[in-house]
């Protein structure tokens, strides 16, 4: 069955378990940063995520967003409350669209900066789509544009970031060029 989803190689799945336990710490470490407003998040669960965009197929990538999703609602305590759906949501919704994006312009058009605030922006309205359909209708226009504003901000900083670290990183230099050979 893991060799289905994996592939015969050990090294797939090393590398989705590192990203996945990335996902979980970096969802442990926001989970105690204060929260100005309800479901504002920086996102930082989400580098990991950004970084499988080059090295994994989508099937890979795919597992990876399930381990990030489920195991931040098992961190955060929100597996069976209506926050979960926020999340499911939010997540799937911005990393399907980072991956369509970084296949459909590459990596040479687009950088991790453009990628981190498109996926922050979807992510986001996804969020503001379902607060406004079960929980407050109309007055979600008084907090979206601080939530896009300030989710597109921190999708920029995380972007940043990302393309630092896969530009000086020896460990993702070797997986991409083991990746595209």
């Amino acid at each position: 069955m893991l060799t289905l989803l994996f592939g015969n190689k050990d090294t797939s799945r090393n590398n989705i378990a590192m990203l996945g336990a990335l996902c979980l710490f970096l969802c442990a470490v926001e989970y105690m940063i204060p929260k100005p407003l309800p479901f504002l998040r920086i996102g930082l669960a989400n580098l990991p995520l950004m970084l499988a965009l080059d090295i994994f197929s989508f099937r890979k990538y795919f597992i990876l967003i399930c381990i990030k999703i489920i195991g931040q609602a098992l961190i955060t305590g929100t597996l069976f409350s209506y926050v979960f759906l926020f999340s499911l949501s939010g997540t799937f919704l911005s990393a399907c669209a980072m991956f369509l994006l970084r296949r459909l312009f590459g990596y040479d058009r687009l950088t991790f900066v453009g990628i981190g605030a498109a996926g922050a922006f979807i992510s986001n309205a996804a969020q503001l789509s379902l607060a406004w359909f079960f929980i407050f209708k109309e007055n979600v226009r008084y907090i979206a544009p601080l939530f896009l504003i300030i989710g597109i901000a921190t999708g920029v900083i995380l972007g940043a970031f990302c393309e630092y670290f896969t530009r000086r990183s020896k460990w993702y230099w070797h997986l991409r060029t083991e990746i595209l050979n």
